[in-house]
Parts: C-alpha cells; sequence; structure tokens
C-alpha cells in the first residue's frame, strides 16, 4: 500500500491520510487553508488561503523526506471561478520558475468558507 505519512503541523481527518508514500512519489491529500494551531480559515481571502494551503502541503511534504522541489504535479480547486487570478498571483509566488504540472477545476463540495484545496505530488527517485 505505501507508507501512511501524518504531521501534527496540518489539520487531519480520520477520512483520509495527509499523504501516502509509494515508491518514489509522495501524494499529498488536497489541503485547505485551515491554520492547524487554531482549526480556523488563514482568512477570507484567495491569497491568504492560498498561502496557507500551500504551507500545509509544504509542512506534510517536510515530514514525508520532501520539498515543494520534489512537486511534479499540483491540482488546485477553487470554490468560485472568479479567484483564479488571485490564486496565480499567490500561486506563482511558491514555484517562481520550472513549475510542476497543474491543473485548476472547481471544488464539488460546498465547504462554509473554504475558498481552495490544492493537492500534490512529488516525486523523490
Amino acid at each position: 500500500m505505501g507508507e501512511i505519512i501524518r504531521t501534527q503541523d496540518v489539520p487531519s481527518s480520520p477520512l483520509y491520510s495527509q499523504a501516502v508514500k509509494a515508491g518514489g512519489h509522495v501524494y499529498v491529500s488536497g489541503m485547505v487553508g485551515l491554520v492547524a494551531a487554531t482549526g480556523a480559515l488563514a482568512g477570507p481571502s484567495i491569497g491568504a488561503q492560498t498561502k496557507q494551503a500551500m504551507r500545509n502541503c509544504e509542512l506534510v511534504l517536510a515530514a514525508a523526506g520532501a520539498t515543494l522541489d520534489n512537486v511534479v504535479e499540483v491540482g488546485v480547486l477553487l470554490s468560485r471561478s472568479e479567484d483564479f487570478d488571485g490564486m496565480n498571483e499567490e500561486y506563482a509566488a511558491w514555484f517562481p520558475s520550472d513549475p510542476p504540472a497543474r491543473y485548476v477545476a472547481r471544488l464539488g463540495v460546498d465547504l462554509p468558507g473554504v475558498l481552495i484545496s490544492v493537492r500534490v505530488t512529488a516525486y523523490l527517485g
């Protein structure tokens, strides 16, 4: 199956693993803009939530022995299509050059206040 990755540094759920390390890959589940220490969203803006979702992905990757430099694919789900430009503005700061493959789609569930979910796949070799 693979190695289940867990860290207390990001929010978790009993319904899914934060990540699974299998072979040379790390599959990080969709992370939203929640702050683990408070259990609250990082803020009401797409920029604040994108930044926290990316930070949560980064922390899970670290728990698996990876970094954002190992990321080969990113999946972004937005609650509102109009947040695309704001998401891209913050996202560009995380991958300033040679970004990984990426897709963006609509988030299919309505979670109060949640504007974004980000999942990543990393390759360790």
